[in-house]
């Protein structure tokens, strides 16, 4: 089987109909975020020049002062890289035959989920706050009959949309299921 996308424990014939990451705003507004944090070293440095420099003049407060900057700016780096693979190791994917949840937790830890399509009972979009209704991206929640109980599509773009398609899907198979059990029905009762 050949895939654009990796799919965990893929099952024949199953193909990807949503492939589903946050909204580009969410990773633009941590960037920023991250981007503003490395500024502020610099702004410090340029508004308190004319107390910051009397200081340099001893030996010792110059490379302390850079060791101190090179940490900051490593840590403030590493904040950035994870709030991006964060960001981009979080998906959901939507097949024609289940609904599987990867979620990247810190850098080191992932979790997979999944649940059958048709056992999907309820599908839920929700957008709230200003920036979420003018770029239409938000939340939507699966409830399932399975084990976990309910799949959260956090901040992802057009939520209504995927809300109709995920019960869309489920409907065609939870048919295609129940078109299953009656031929196995009347297989069992002909033999």
């Amino acid at each position: 089987m050949l895939l654009k996308h990796y799919i965990p424990h893929s099952h024949e014939d199953e193909k990807i109909i949503l492939l589903l990451r946050r909204h580009w705003f969410i990773i633009l507004r941590k960037l920023l975020l991250w981007a503003v944090v490395a500024i502020m070293p610099v702004l410090f440095y340029l508004l308190a020049f004319d107390i910051i420099e009397p200081l340099f003049a001893g030996g010792l407060t110059r490379p302390l002062f850079v060791l101190f900057v090179s940490v900051y700016y490593l840590y403030t780096w590493l904040f950035a890289f994870h709030s991006f693979v964060d960001y981009y190791l979080d998906v959901w994917i939507v097949t024609n035959k289940r609904i599987i949840n990867i979620e990247q937790k810190g850098l080191f830890v992932r979790h997979v989920s999944e649940q059958k399509l048709h056992r999907v009972q309820d599908v839920t979009a929700e957008l709230k706050g200003i920036f979420s209704t003018l770029l239409d991206y938000g939340t939507v929640y699966i409830q399932t009959a399975g084990e976990q109980a309910r799949f959260v599509f956090k901040e992802v773009p057009r939520p209504q949309e995927v809300a109709k398609k995920v019960i869309k899907m489920s409907e065609q198979e939870k048919r295609f299921q129940h078109l299953l059990e009656q031929n196995d029905d009347i297989h069992t009762e002909t033999v």
